[in-house]
């Protein structure tokens, strides 16, 4: 598992914080409500992390579960959402055994590197989601996405802060993977700053194929 998501968990909040997810998070739930969401519905999210999305989609919910592959990434969104429902899963293979009005997946589908393992992605969306229900799947790039790009942030917390530079890049654009590259600075108090250095292969598909693995 990725250091990000295992050992370096505890630093979540201070690489993507909350309330920088607001606007995008409004959005999304504007297309979820406009597919027909109920504000008293339920909605599972997939791959849901530290739980920035929900802290601001669980106000439109009557019931929200979470779901991630990583225990540790659970428990930090347990911190900022103790009234949700979480459960550890993988996307490819999670059967809950209950119907959702609405499933949503966010850039943890980034992860999803191959077309045979979007599709079981999909197949579980599609075995949680009750008939006339919605799911919103919102990869950071398609195949017609332009790259590279380059990005830097971070956050002071109580006693420590970090900042990242993230390079994302397509070292092979005839495969269907592209590369971030993560460097992290973490500083804690009355100890020196550390550095740290993992590489994160996500998956790229063509807008096409997404098309023809949804219907």
């Amino acid at each position: 598992m990725l250091k990000l998501y295992n050992e370096l968990a505890t630093w979540w909040p201070l690489l993507s914080s909350p309330e920088d997810y607001a606007d995008e998070a409004d959005f999304f739930w504007q297309l979820l409500s406009g597919a027909g969401l109920p504000a008293s519905g339920s909605l599972l999210e997939m791959g849901s992390g530290g739980g920035n999305n929900a802290s601001h989609l669980k106000h439109h919910c009557a019931h929200m579960t979470l779901t991630d592959f990583s225990p540790r990434m659970l428990e930090v969104s347990r911190t900022l959402n103790p009234e949700c429902e979480h459960l550890e899963g993988d996307m490819r293979t999670l059967r809950l055994g209950r119907l959702f009005d609405a499933v949503f997946i966010h850039d943890a589908i980034d992860y999803i590197t191959s077309p045979d393992d979007l599709r079981r992605s999909m197949e579980t969306a599609f075995a949680h989601c009750r008939p006339g229900g919605a799911a919103l799947f919102t990869p950071d790039h398609v195949r017609e996405t332009s790259l590279p790009l380059t990005d830097h942030g971070g956050h002071d917390g109580d006693g420590r802060a970090l900042r990242y530079l993230e390079w994302t890049y397509d070292p092979d654009e005839t495969d269907t993977t592209y590369v971030v590259e993560f460097a992290y600075l973490l500083r804690e108090a009355g100890q020196p700053v550390r550095f740290e250095h993992e590489q994160h292969v996500c998956g790229l598909f063509p807008r096409s194929w997404w098309l023809q693995l949804f219907s």
